[in-house]
């Protein structure tokens, strides 16, 4: 039998591949039939393209060729608006920046893989169609001054419009209005009035500085004049006791000399000095001497 010239090295090349191909499908199979899960993450298991399940954090198997695994993040995430165009209720333009912090719940990573495939679409098909939205429709609500002077509500009122306007595995953990720029002209003018209201300010606080310090000035006054009354009654008090305590005594001298003559007498023998006048009138007579003759 005579064999074919071309057959021999096609026998000695097919059965070099043949080992190759196996030991690729055995490492293929080794290394494919088992994957891991970070935490922070959750696996969405494929079957031919099937979803049948997910998986938790940690070392899995799977069947290899046929399953895959696609992660999704469970983490937080925040996602920024920049540039927002709004209006107030008095029709006052202004330009906003927000950025939203949202997460995926663990147990909705397969309808996020089912919806969307990844999160990056999820933020373009559910965040970035509602956040500009909701945030012109609330800021419209507020007047270019409450807005500023009502920041934390304005915020609050804004988290809650995206919350319930987004509907899908997504959950919504925070909404931060990041900066508020109103037009030049009207920064201005909110500028010029906060300017004439603190000089109306410093002027009613001159007022009533200068309002206590005269009420300060009467009260010292008062009680100055009030303490000059006190002592000016203090004194008179005291000439009135002192002349009563005079006038009684003078009284009481006058009573006693008036009951006895000789008192008089005698105080005026107390007085004199002991030396006789040295003039002497014609019809004058000595003083005070009585000098009575003896039986």
């Amino acid at each position: 039998m005579i064999k074919n010239e071309f057959n021999l090295p096609s026998s000695i090349g097919l059965s070099k591949i043949i080992p190759i191909v196996i030991l690729l499908i055995l490492f293929i199979s080794l290394f494919g039939s088992w994957y891991t899960v970070d935490q922070g993450e959750r696996g969405v298991l494929l079957r031919n393209g099937k979803v049948i399940g997910t998986a938790e954090p940690g070392l899995g198997f799977k069947i290899p060729l046929i399953d895959t695994v696609v992660k999704i993040s469970t983490q937080t995430h925040t996602t920024s608006y920049t540039s927002l165009q709004a209006y107030s209720r008095d029709q006052q333009p202004a330009t906003l920046n927000a950025s939203v912090t949202f997460s995926v719940p663990p147990d909705r990573v397969e309808e996020v893989y089912a919806n969307f495939k990844s999160i990056d679409a999820m933020v373009t098909r559910l965040l970035d169609r509602q956040v500009p939205t909701q945030v012109e429709n609330i800021f419209g609500k507020y007047t270019a001054i409450s807005v500023v002077q009502e920041r934390i509500k304005f915020g609050i009122d804004v988290t809650s419009a995206i919350t319930n306007s987004i509907k899908g595995p997504v959950e919504i953990n925070s909404v931060q209005i990041e900066n508020i720029d109103f037009s030049n002209a009207y920064e201005k003018s909110v500028e010029d009035r906060m300017r004439a209201e603190v000089e109306v300010q410093t002027q009613l606080q001159n007022l009533e500085k200068e309002r206590v310090s005269a009420q300060i000035a009467v009260t010292q006054a008062q009680a100055q004049a009030d303490s000059q009354l006190a002592r000016a009654k203090a004194e008179a008090e005291s000439i009135r006791i002192k002349g009563d305590a005079e006038a009684s005594a003078i009284k009481s001298r006058a009573e006693a000399l008036a009951q006895n003559q000789n008192l008089v007498e005698l105080t005026k023998a107390e007085k004199w000095d002991g030396k006789l006048p040295t003039t002497m009138l014609p019809t004058g007579t000595l003083p005070f001497i009585d000098v009575k003759k003896g039986n």
